[in-house]
């Protein structure tokens, strides 16, 4: 396994708000995690810083003969929760943090599979050696809700004036609903997880063409360079990692 990753705090924002953290585990085990976080002054940061920590900590900590389908679902989701439940528990105990949250992806990789937790609209995607992309999660999102009830299209949705509103996020509320799934993950693909500051500047043809013409080491500065290019109007976190 391969993995590359780069943080960039875009051409408008003032902070980073973004925070990630990837990892090797002995057995060939991959990990990785982006959160993107929202709320005033100090407390996007804060709420993003941690939850990478809690859930980085949790996965960094397994080891290979544990890592059953079920438990990594269990670990996964359970991570998330609590990490919930603590930004939760110090956005209502500090006034000046109230309101704080976070989006989450994290992934873990064993064999040919790739496990992967989400909450919020930070994505992850699989790029195969031809040049296709596809979307591996859903957003929680206002157009995604839209675009399901066929209101508006993909398209429409990348432009519309609520396109950055989130249906869930780690820590504003006292339970979060936690979504999986597992792809396969076969030699010279690519898993890449990000926030929303690629995803909604980039398209998804631009990242896999970006990809497939670049050197496996020089992709993530390609596409955060993409995205600062085409307005650069968020914080833009990618890693991705390669079998």
């Amino acid at each position: 396994m391969k993995i590359t990753a780069k943080t960039d705090v875009g051409s408008v924002r003032k902070q980073n708000q973004d925070s990630y953290a990837a990892g090797e585990i002995p057995g060939g085990i991959s990990w990785a995690v982006v959160c993107d976080g929202m709320g005033g002054a100090a407390g996007g940061a804060v709420a993003s810083t941690m939850a990478v920590r809690m859930i980085s900590d949790k996965i960094s900590a397994v080891r290979r003969e544990t890592l059953t389908e079920s438990y990594i679902r269990s670990l996964l989701i359970s991570t998330i929760e609590n990490a919930n439940t603590c930004i939760y528990d110090v956005s209502c105990s500090n006034p000046e943090l109230a309101g704080m949250g976070t989006t989450a992806v994290a992934v873990i990789t064993v064999d040919e599979k790739a496990f992967i937790a989400h909450v919020g609209d930070s994505r992850a995607y699989k790029l195969f050696p031809d040049g296709g992309i596809k979307q591996v999660t859903t957003d929680h999102s206002m157009v995604q809700q839209l675009v399901d009830m066929g209101d508006i299209t993909p398209a429409q949705a990348r432009i519309h004036p609520e396109r950055n509103i989130i249906t869930r996020a780690v820590g504003v509320d006292e339970k979060v609903r936690v979504d999986f799934t597992c792809e396969e993950l076969n030699t010279g693909e690519i898993l890449l997880i990000c926030s929303d500051g690629l995803s909604g500047y980039v398209e998804d043809g631009e990242i896999a063409k970006a990809v497939a013409a670049a050197d496996y080491r020089e992709c993530a500065d390609k596409l955060v360079n993409l995205a600062i290019e085409n307005g650069g109007g968020d914080n833009i976190t990618v890693v991705l990692i390669s079998r």
